[in-house]
């Protein structure tokens, strides 16, 4: 008997130093895979823009008169949007409007008058020739029978010669008013000019008129009435009315996932509670070096009222999506960007490595393509476990509501 209860003493000594020295393994928290859907999207913060900014100045110094514009104002195109005073500008418009006249009312001489007057004129020419040819004749007789002087002759001569020039002079002027003739073309080159001028004149009259050139908003207002308006000075900003757009800017290594034509929702930070729906539309061919990033851009079909030019948005796109897979949160998967990611599973007590491939990625979870099935644990990186290590499992830890624990039972 006594032997029998030495030998219980020793084995129940052996069973305490067992208990004792042999490990009892690491505690360590885990990740559960579960099957569950998943969507993976790329969250994006950019601005709203829009096609264009219109910069609506004065082309030439003038004095501003009306403003009839502000801020916030939608325009449609031709509204005009503000006037000025320039003292010259009408002065220039009479003037061009007088040389006009003048130069039309001279055509009108040439066309009606000119050439009636240079036909006369001819004839009168060639009447006065020929009686100068016939007295330097009847000159010629009468020296030749002794009735005059050579002189006599002489003069009748000069006298027909004469007459012969204004007949070439007359017949020139003639040939000057007819339809084609230098006269009348001159008189119409002045009109042209004159008209010319008159456009010039009232054009430049016109620009005191500033109007929309397309529908727009009008974003900002830089003159008052009675500003003395500079040359190319800016007294209007307008947003064009076109298409509404986002430009924004991601992380590189999202672009594998991009792809132009994919929907998005939009949010505005001033307007969380109000979403719309946006295209992608746009990658830049060029990633930013110093920043790492890349420039894409969506377009808003359908924009709300409330967005307006250089308003802050999140964008998020969904670039996959699966209604049942096998879900893992991405803190638990080790290497996740390398070629051969990994996982630290709990086997039989046992930490061991399991190559695993992963999909999808979504907000903080990822997709197990294989390597694990539903219901396997991995163990968490903050647990400090290593492969090989005997491991135990510890229990979801309970949530907490004012930094106490809920009680079992209870939620929050």
């Amino acid at each position: 008997m006594k032997a029998r209860g030495l030998m219980l003493a020793l084995a129940a000594a052996g069973a305490i130093a067992a208990a004792v020295l042999w490990p009892r393994g690491r505690d360590v928290d885990v990740a559960v895979v579960k099957t569950a859907p998943l969507t993976q999207s790329v969250v994006a913060t950019g601005r709203i823009a829009t096609p264009a900014r219109i910069a609506i100045g004065s082309p030439i110094a003038a004095t501003v008169l009306e403003i009839t514009v502000r801020e916030g104002d939608v325009v449609a195109p031709g509204q005009v949007l503000a006037r000025l005073r320039a003292d010259d500008a009408a002065a220039l418009v009479a003037q061009a409007e007088a040389a006009r006249v003048e130069a039309e009312a001279r055509l009108t001489q040439v066309e009606k008058l000119g050439q009636p007057v240079a036909a006369q004129q001819l004839a009168q020419a060639e009447a006065n020739l020929k009686v100068a040819n016939a007295e330097a004749e009847r000159a010629r007789r009468l020296v030749a029978q002794g009735f005059y002087a050579q002189s006599k002759v002489d003069d009748a001569l000069r006298n027909a010669a004469n007459a012969a020039t204004a007949v070439d002079a007359a017949r020139a002027q003639l040939a000057a008013q007819v339809p084609g003739g230098t006269e009348r073309e001159a008189a119409r080159a002045r009109v042209d000019q004159a008209r010319a001028q008159l456009a010039n004149a009232r054009a430049r009259a016109a620009l005191l008129t500033l109007t929309a050139p397309s529908a727009g908003t009008v974003l900002t207002r830089k003159a008052e009435p009675g500003d003395v308006a500079a040359a190319g000075k800016v007294l209007l900003e307008l947003a064009d009315a076109g298409e509404t757009r986002i430009y924004a800017t991601v992380d590189e290594k999202n672009l594998r996932f991009l792809k132009i034509g994919q929907k998005a929702g939009g949010v505005a930070d001033a307007f969380p509670g109000q979403p719309f729906d946006a295209e992608l539309y746009y990658l830049a061919p060029a990633v930013d070096p110093q920043r790492g990033t890349v420039e894409i851009r969506f377009r808003v079909g359908k924009p709300p009222a409330f967005l307006r030019p250089d308003m802050t948005v999140s964008v998020e796109t969904v670039t996959g999506h699966k209604d049942s897979t096998l879900v893992l949160p991405a803190e638990a998967v080790r290497e996740a960007d390398s070629p051969r990611p990994w996982v630290l599973a709990v086997r039989d007590g046992v930490a061991t490595r399991v190559d695993v491939g992963i999909g999808l990625a979504g907000i903080g979870q990822v997709e197990i393509t294989s390597g694990l099935a539903d219901g396997d644990q991995a163990i968490l990186p903050a647990s400090g476990a290593l492969e090989g290590d005997k491991v135990r499992v510890r229990p979801p830890r309970k949530p907490k509501v004012g930094g106490l624990q809920v009680p079992q039972g209870m939620t929050k």
